[in-house]
């Protein structure tokens, strides 16, 4: 069968890769189009097969090129936004995939939903946009243009069920990208010998994976890491900061002192970094919930252009931002938001973390409670299982 997948962030990519890997497992001949990233692009070449002549399968679109955040930042690339969803259609319907899958990214999978579901595809969404969070009113087109949606959270359950949406729900597939993944099998020393770094404390810093994030956050990170390190206690730490996919060293440059070389960039380190860590500085998303899966205390901060702020508090209907928060519907662990999202309490946060071993502890019992909610691996399998099941039922027999 034909799968025409799009994820348009990072996050996106890496649950997208998992999912193909799930459908080449399930239906090995499977031909796979995607809009995505180096994740499923490195699935497609280690699992896909392309047959003479056959023009199906392959990245259309890598999502760097379209990933936004924000009110603001969505207005002001909206143009390019459209053009997207325009060469997005086309492609599609040249095509004319088994089905679409949609991975997260509402803004513009809202507008291929609908356009395929009119054309008369069968239409899956992969991880919910969160609706439970904003503009519930999207509600209608989940039930109007999506023939199945896929949640991944367990407080999705009752919620979708309350509105009376139609769902799926196998498990979170980041449990399989953190147990499943080479950091959780390597050593310590290798993880140093391979970034040629000493075998010192450290700490993780997350940025985020798209350039605002990356403008707003590293500022503040680069301050927090400079404060600390000028603490005698601290000063043989060093500071880690987590390449985002898709980005490079100058999108980070800006902020950094060659002299100061304790603090290091690294890229396609994300997961080791974590796992290496003593603590980790996260900005909200994805990120946060691996860093719960592997076990290392934090503090999540958030900060964003001010009248996205503005906007968001006025819409989001949420009591945490964090993913981890949200599975116990308690603070695991701290959320410095905008203002709060300064160097001194990052510092004051991180210090906590490290020297209060009642409160890391309390961290950790909390985060064993978010491992036991999102349940064990196998998700992403489980969910193409599903899919490949569902479409297998709805073709003519024969066929």
């Amino acid at each position: 069968m034909k799968y025409y997948i799009i994820a348009g962030e990072a996050s996106g990519d890496l649950h997208g890769s998992n999912l193909m890997r799930g459908l080449y497992a399930k239906d090995p001949e499977a031909e796979i189009r995607f809009w995505g990233g180096d994740l499923m692009n490195r699935v497609q070449t280690d699992c896909g097969t392309r047959p003479e002549g056959q023009q199906f399968g392959g990245l259309v679109h890598h999502y760097k090129e379209g990933a936004v955040m924000g009110f603001w930042e969505v207005i002001r690339k909206g143009g390019k936004l459209l053009k997207n969803v325009r060469e997005c259609k086309k492609d599609i319907l040249a095509h004319r995939p088994d089905a679409v899958i949609l991975i997260d990214y509402p803004g513009f999978n809202f507008r291929i939903a609908e356009f395929a579901h009119n054309h008369g595809l069968k239409v899956f969404y992969y991880i919910a946009p969160k609706v439970w969070a904003s503009r519930e009113g999207r509600i209608r087109k989940l039930k109007a243009f999506v023939d199945k949606l896929f949640i991944v959270f367990p407080f999705e359950i009752p919620y979708f069920r309350n509105k009376g949406v139609d769902f799926i729900y196998k498990g979170n597939p980041l449990v399989d990208a953190v147990d499943l993944s080479p950091a959780m099998k390597e050593g310590r020393q290798e993880f140093l010998s391979r970034n040629s770094l000493e075998d010192r404390p450290v700490i993780a810093m997350l940025a985020g994976s798209r350039k605002p994030e990356i403008s707003t956050m590293m500022p503040v990170l680069t301050e927090f890491a400079r404060k600390m390190h000028s603490i005698p206690r601290y000063s043989g730490y060093q500071f880690l900061i987590a390449g985002a996919p898709a980005r490079t060293i100058d999108d980070y440059s800006p902020w950094l002192d060659s002299a100061e070389d304790y603090i290091k960039v690294l890229f396609g380190e994300t997961q080791p970094i974590i796992r290496n860590a003593e603590a980790a500085v996260v900005n909200s998303g994805t990120a946060s919930l691996e860093t719960v899966l592997f076990n290392i205390p934090q503090v999540v901060g958030y900060r964003v252009n001010w009248l996205t702020y503005v906007i968001g508090k006025r819409i989001i209907k949420i009591r945490y931002i964090s993913l981890g928060n949200l599975c116990i519907d308690r603070l695991a662990f701290r959320e410095l938001i905008q203002g709060d999202c300064n160097a001194d309490e990052i510092l004051k946060e991180v210090r906590s973390l490290i020297e209060d071993k009642a409160y890391r502890n309390r961290m950790l019992s909390d985060y064993a409670e978010i491992r036991h909610l999102l349940g064990g691996t196998g998700a992403s399998q489980a969910v193409a299982g599903a899919m490949v099941d569902l479409l297998s039922e709805s073709r003519p027999s024969g066929q």
